[in-house]
């Protein structure tokens, strides 16, 4: 193989960490990276030493990444490294690969090579089915509660057949009678791409050992955001030459919510005895107050790897710490700040906005606005998650699969053509009980007179429109075949018939998706297949923010992975960051704490914290909030406070109690009769619902008045004479 010229001085492009690691071949291999140490030059530059310089056949090389957008990047380098193409190496995401080996033995599996693969709505719209099969009362049984227990076995590797017997009942037949839909769909969700692939495994140890035997070397990268079924599909992969790497830093898990186990890349010393340990501490993009800041946060986890990031730019600018009133004057603060970077040079497209959940945007979006500060919220719906989109991708998802109930529904009376859901229930209905296809059901419910004429003659014409589309598979490319669904549906010239603007941008999100057909045929062939394929796994983070001239605004989770010059951090108070649904469980407050951490590692050069001291949040007055314990972590040297006025003591005090603190359950407490009683702040009170609590502030008077209560589970705001509240006997 012809080795390029940078491939010569690569030791030079390295510091020491990163060159053991990328030089280290034999045997099992973790590399801690810390924030913005520089992990994917050295997965780039590992592919191409082992290629380059260990004599490694790029095709026995299995490199594991988080997102398409990383594969992407990393092909791009190494052919750069190496002077010549990658052709062979194996380079993509989990689910990625999983889908290339199920594409490959998919005459193994019970839903065959041709599956469909089933998105978040398909999979919503598909439990809503089974619940109401069941007969499950929704208002009791929640469909996506199923739905959401159901993708948790599959990412511990658990299939429908061996769920615990101790688990209720409903629970486990929802999980039988939606896998068993799956396959009479011919479909499969997410999480089936990588568990069948472990079950694939399992039950044909020979196509096991194939692949086992192919890759030498097996790289993953992001390994703290893994699964358990992603972690036993590794060991499996990696089991014959031992040469596994995993590159991640434990600091930076924070999708436990969706699967990811810490404890794989915390435990991968004890599961592979004689590991090599290599850190990589030093920092590329931080100033190094950031990173001190940072550490001081989540140095406080009991469960991770010890390390310091350092970094040899200056100490910079300190942290900023704001404390506002109200989160009207932290988004104002917020907002002027960014006006003053604006004015002094900072590029709006290098500023971030950050916080816990997007119902914090609404006042940093209004502050924004009345200063003419444009934006953008990143996180907001995905290309591929648009109506139109959908509805253009279904149809050419039921041309390839017919028996899909999902794109049946979806697009059978899109535009309307006269087929409504009784008739697509007779349909289904005869389906189920002939043990029929879909398709063919629909033949022999228009065929059949089991339809009226009408109901018929429309189905009909749609099953014929169905049959003529499908005859243009592999005659004409894929832009024209989208295109003539378009139009011989009806689809396009149902759009004039919305409100203008909205015909407008949905034309060119169509316009847009048959670009994207086009493009694909022209770099990766036209099978629509494998069109649908990359749509159905194009992730948010694939796509990214828009680096445009604007301010982004977004969640500490989509924030994973980027970097800007100016951060700002929003909303550090207890309850908001930590959340107040993960303040009770240590492994959920450390998330949290690694979520802080994620959050300040963004920031390049300027790190600004705020809290507000009143904030409302879901439509609820949420009375004085706490600074944020991780504010409490913070070390004076590294940051300076903002502050108008005066306000509590600085870093937060963990002791005494707050005055407004709920008091213990416990005395004599009096239900007061209407009028009797001037409610005033500091009162202690009792509660049939939420138990003891202590009054924070008082509005309005007589019957009107309302109560701001804090309890100890939450912050409430209670109508006095209709609450059965009762008030401590010694406050009366």
């Amino acid at each position: 193989m012809t080795r390029g010229p940078a491939l010569e001085d690569l030791r030079a492009r390295l510091n020491p960490a990163q060159w053991e690691a990328v030089t280290h071949t034999d045997g099992p291999l973790l590399i801690l990276a810390g924030a913005g140490s520089g992990k994917t030059r050295v997965l780039t530059y590992r592919i191409a030493y082992l290629i380059g310089a260990a004599g490694v056949s790029p095709r026995e090389i299995l490199a594991v990444t988080f997102t398409n957008k990383a594969a992407r990047e990393m092909i791009r380098r190494v052919e750069a490294l190496l002077g010549t193409d990658s052709a062979g190496v194996w380079i993509g995401t989990f689910h990625g690969i999983c889908l290339r080996i199920l594409r490959a033995h998919g005459h193994l599996l019970a839903v065959g090579p041709d599956f469909t693969i089933y998105d978040t709505d398909d999979q919503r719209r598909l439990a809503k089915a089974v619940v109401e099969e069941m007969g499950l009362d929704p208002r009791r049984v929640s469909p996506g509660k199923l739905l959401h227990r159901v993708g948790r076995w599959k990412d511990e590797g658990v299939p429908a057949d061996r769920v615990p017997d101790e688990v209720e009942e409903d629970v486990r037949e929802f999980y039988r009678r939606y896998q068993d839909r799956l396959r009479e769909a011919r479909a499969m969700d997410f999480g089936d791409l990588l568990l069948e692939t472990l079950l694939l495994f399992e039950a044909h140890p020979d196509l096991a050992d194939h692949y086992r035997r192919r890759f030498r070397h097996v790289l993953i990268d992001e390994f703290q955001d893994t699964n358990r079924v992603q972690y036993r599909l590794a060991v499996h992969l990696a089991r014959l030459h031992g040469n596994l790497c995993v590159v991640g830093d434990d600091d930076q898990s924070i999708y436990a919510w969706r699967g990811a186990d810490v404890r794989n890349i915390l435990s991968f010393e004890e599961d592979f005895p004689g590991a090599r340990v290599v850190k990589l501490e030093q920092n590329y993009r931080s100033t190094q107050a950031i990173l001190d800041a940072a550490w001081s946060v989540v140095s406080r986890n009991r469960h991770r790897h010890p390390k310091r990031l350092w970094t040899d730019r200056n100490d910079g600018d300190p942290v900023v710490v704001h404390e506002a009133r109200t989160e009207e004057e932290e988004a104002a603060w917020v907002a002027d700040t960014i006006a003053e970077l604006r004015r002094q040079g900072m590029p709006l497209g290098e500023i971030a906005v950050l916080y816990r959940v997007h119902a914090l945007s609404r006042p940093l979006e209004e502050a924004l606005l009345t200063r003419a500060i444009p934006y953008v919220v990143y996180g907001g719906l995905r290309f591929y998650d648009r109506k139109e989109v959908k509805d253009a991708l279904a149809y050419l998802r039921l041309v390839l699969n017919p028996d899909d109930p999902m794109a049946f529904r979806r697009v059978v009376n899109v535009p309307p053509r006269g087929i409504g859901a009784s008739t697509v229930a007779a349909v289904e209905e005869l389906a189920r009980r002939e043990g029929l296809g879909l398709h063919r059901a629909a033949q022999e419910a228009v065929t059949g007179g089991r339809l009226r004429t009408r109901q018929a003659r429309s189905l009909g014409t749609f099953l014929g429109l169905l049959d003529g589309w499908r005859r243009l598979l592999g005659t004409v490319p894929l832009r024209e075949l989208l295109l003539r669904i378009l139009e011989d549906s009806g689809y396009l010239e149902s759009l004039p018939r919305l409100d203008p603007r909205e015909a407008r941008e949905r034309r060119e999100n169509l316009q847009e998706l048959l670009n994207a057909a086009e493009t694909f045929e022209r770099e990766e062939g036209g099978d629509p297949k494998a069109f649908l394929d990359r749509a159905a796994l194009v992730s948010d983070q694939d796509l990214g923010p828009d680096r445009a001239e604007v301010v982004t605004l977004m969640t500490l989770h989509a924030a994973k992975g980027l970097e800007y010059r100016v951060v700002f951090l929003t909303g550090l108070e207890e309850g908001v960051l930590p959340h107040q649904f993960s303040m009770w469980e240590d492994g959920e407050v450390e998330e949290e704490r690694r979520l802080c951490y994620v959050g300040m590692t963004r920031a390049k050069d300027r790190l600004f914290l705020s809290r507000a001291r009143i904030r409302t949040l879901y439509g609820r007055d949420g009375g004085i909030r706490e600074p944020s314990r991780f504010l409490g972590d913070l070390p004076a040297g590294v940051f300076r406070r903002v502050e108008p006025e005066p306000a509590s003591p600085w870093p937060p005090q963990q002791a005494p109690a707050p005055a407004d603190a709920p008091p213990a359950d416990g005395g004599r407490y009096i239900q007061p009769e209407p009028g009797a009683v001037a409610f005033r702040a500091g009162m202690r009170v009792r509660h049939p619902t939420y138990g003891p609590g202590r009054i924070v502030r008082v509005q309005g008077r007589g019957p009107a008045t309302k109560l701001v209560v804090r309890f100890a589970g939450a912050t409430r705001k209670l109508l006095a004479w209709m609450s059965d509240i009762e008030v401590a006997a010694e406050d009366l």
